[in-house]
């Protein structure tokens, strides 16, 4: 299939695509990657009247370690996250998440910023997002607004964003001591979208979890953070019966739909499996003991 007829513009500095955004509205779409919004073209569910480039314009591409954030360019490649040393050490939940996206050739070209500009609910990165608290950084001609996970994602592939408003970066904070932090995922292939995925990080203080994020992605409309789950766990040591009151938690907050891949009843089962494996991996990491 072939896409509908668009204008094409790569401009070659941010402030000329804010001005080109601001002056075609919500009639422009931005290109990073483009792995998911090329597909939407060709099938023709979007028609936008002008697509704006944005790999031209080298300050968007940049992976930054400052102070107590990794601040990640809305141009940089998922390979480059999951090839990164300094993600790895500072921000070990999207490095690890960042292998389950798709193949190689999808991840040599796909952005974090655009997945989670995209926002689809089956995505890993929105989940790592939502699930570490990261700030949006957005820019329009009008100036920069800033936007924690909490408020980005509303809904499926929708955002908070304005239609003059273009991300620019994504700032993770970073792990601090005496955490752990894992992603579990499964797919009905290799590559696929998630059917359910769970991003979990732990902080241990002599042993007792002190502080707990626990975010899915694939049961939901957008990515779920799960704070019932957990509450569950703080001030415990992560013992088996714990773990499963957190899984049940999961369970019984994810909002899944049927589908033609899996039933909703499925989905939440997948949850609280996935919810076991990640918190049980992020506790292990942490210095816990099983």
């Amino acid at each position: 299939m072939k896409p509908p007829r668009f204008d094409y513009r790569a401009p070659e500095s941010l402030d000329e695509a804010l001005d080109l955004l601001a002056d075609s509205g919500p009639d422009a779409r931005i290109l990073a990657g483009g792995q998911s919004l090329v597909p939407v073209l060709n099938f023709r569910l979007a028609r936008p009247g002008l697509l704006i480039d944005i790999n031209r314009i080298a300050e968007l591409a940049g992976i930054d370690d400052k102070d107590d954030r990794l601040v990640i360019g809305a141009t940089a490649r998922q390979r480059a996250i999951e090839m990164s040393t300094v993600v790895a050490r500072a921000v070990p939940l999207l490095h690890e998440a960042t292998r389950y996206v798709a193949h190689l050739p999808i991840r040599t070209r796909g952005t974090v910023g655009g997945s989670i500009a995209n926002a689809d609910p089956a995505a890993e990165d929105p989940a790592v997002a939502a699930a570490l608290e990261a700030t949006m950084v957005c820019r329009s001609r009008r100036g920069e607004r800033r936007i924690a996970a909490a408020g980005f994602f509303v809904d499926v592939l929708t955002t908070a964003l304005k239609p003059d408003e273009m991300l620019v970066a994504v700032e993770f904070p970073k792990i601090p001591d005496g955490a752990g932090a894992a992603f579990a995922e499964i797919s009905r292939r290799d590559g696929d979208f998630a059917l359910a995925g769970v991003a979990a990080q732990l902080v241990l203080v002599d042993g007792r979890v002190r502080d707990a994020r626990i975010a899915a992605c694939g049961v939901g409309p957008a990515p779920l953070r799960f704070r019932d789950a957990e509450e569950v766990l703080l001030d415990s040591a992560c013992e088996p019966e714990a773990i499963e009151a957190a899984a049940d938690a999961v369970a019984a907050s994810a909002d899944p739909h049927d589908d033609v891949h899996a039933s909703a009843a499925y989905r939440r089962q997948l949850a609280a499996a996935m919810a076991r494996r990640a918190l049980n991996d992020a506790h292990a990491r942490a210095g816990g003991h099983a």
